[in-house]
């Protein structure tokens, strides 16, 4: 009798150790995220090659400041020869034009590479602090993947410019949302196989969708080579003058 009862005490203490286990299990609190920070400093070097157009009245104006047109070459242009830049766009045009009223900057882009949107800020940093540049005049324009290039810069950076007019290129209709308050003119040809011209209308198609400043212009027998009517157009000058940043 008195091994059944302390086997009795025995299993009913085990039992409450059991019971008390899982209740403490139960009870702990569950596992939760904590904030944390991270901060570190990357650096490495950014290298551009370009041209500077600066306009023949620019000495003798003293402390005048000048619109900058930035210009992004197509994939035909790249390599190690500056000369190529000037094959199209303003690089082309201010070679027989003098008085060309933009300061020009046209970089380079080495082979098999893509428009940097790093790159091309910083190079647009240098040439501000080094030159006598209208900051609320900065227009920015390219052809082909310089079209491209065009629209991912401004909607990377459409605090830095007053105006954009790419060139047979194309981008993410989700730019529109950082696009929709800067004046954008766009080309393309109609019968391009290179780049379809749903590309640009797209694009212009999206921002409009948000009552964003844009139009299309639309050449009806143009190829690919939708840029070489469109920089010899005085009117597009003339419209980026006509715009400038608060």
């Amino acid at each position: 009798m008195k091994r059944l009862t302390r086997w009795i005490a025995l299993t009913v203490f085990a039992s409450l150790l059991g019971v008390g286990a899982l209740f403490c299990v139960a009870t702990q609190p569950a596992p939760a995220q904590t904030a944390h920070q991270f901060a570190t400093e990357v650096t490495r070097p950014l290298r551009a090659r370009y041209l500077l157009f600066l306009p023949r009245d620019y000495q003798s104006q003293g402390e005048k400041k000048w619109p900058l047109i930035l210009f992004l070459h197509g994939a035909g242009e790249r390599g190690d020869d500056l000369e190529r830049v000037k094959t199209h766009g303003p690089p082309k045009l201010v070679e027989s034009q003098p008085d060309f009223p933009f300061i020009v900057v046209s970089p380079q882009l080495p082979n098999g590479e893509l428009w940097s949107n790093e790159v091309l800020l910083a190079l647009l940093d240098k040439v501000v602090s080094e030159h006598k540049v209208d900051e609320a005049r900065i227009y920015l324009t390219g052809l082909s993947m310089g079209g491209y290039g065009s629209w991912s810069l401004a909607a990377a950076a459409p605090e830095r410019f007053a105006a954009v007019a790419p060139i047979c290129g194309g981008g993410s209709g989700i730019w529109a949302l950082r696009l929709r308050g800067m004046p954008i003119w766009a080309f393309h040809g109609a019968k391009d196989r290179v780049v379809p011209v749903e590309e640009s209308q797209r694009m212009v198609d999206a921002l409009k969708r948000f009552r964003g400043d844009a139009r299309l212009t639309i050449y009806p027998d143009a190829g690919h080579d939708s840029w070489t009517e469109t920089y010899a157009n005085p009117e597009l000058y003339e419209w980026f003058l006509s715009h400038s940043r608060p």
